[in-house]
């Protein structure tokens, strides 16, 4: 399982819950169900799968494919790029996650110290 991929089952939102079969995702995203096959196999998408391995998509995937398909439609960038813009986006956002989780900590240790100060 990608880090991606975990990530977004640790979330348990709504969002990441894999329930649409290919046929459904590839309508929503305007492609033939071979692209996302394809985009799959590149490693730009991760389905989640049913027990019987069927790929099931979430909205975030169904986010990810129409993101894939407006950069290649309107931008004109080439998969390898799509790639490295994908991969960029997905590391930046971790980032902001983990800079979230950071401030959290620091603040919380702050509020620590001063009531440790105030007991003295």
């Amino acid at each position: 399982m990608s880090p991606r991929r975990q990530e977004e089952e640790e979330d348990g939102n709504a969002e990441s819950e894999p329930f649409f079969v290919i046929s459904i995702a590839a309508r929503l995203v305007n492609v033939h169900q071979q692209t996302l096959r394809y985009y799959e196999r590149l490693g730009l998408l991760e389905p989640g799968r049913s027990r019987g391995n069927i790929r099931l998509y979430s909205m975030r995937d169904i986010q990810r494919a129409q993101q894939i398909r407006r950069l290649i439609d309107e931008l004109g960038v080439n998969l390898a790029g799509v790639e490295v813009i994908i991969n960029m986006t997905d590391r930046m956002a971790a980032m902001e996650q983990r800079m979230v989780l950071m401030q959290q900590e620091y603040e919380a240790e702050i509020r620590r110290l001063r009531a440790k100060l105030r007991e003295e």
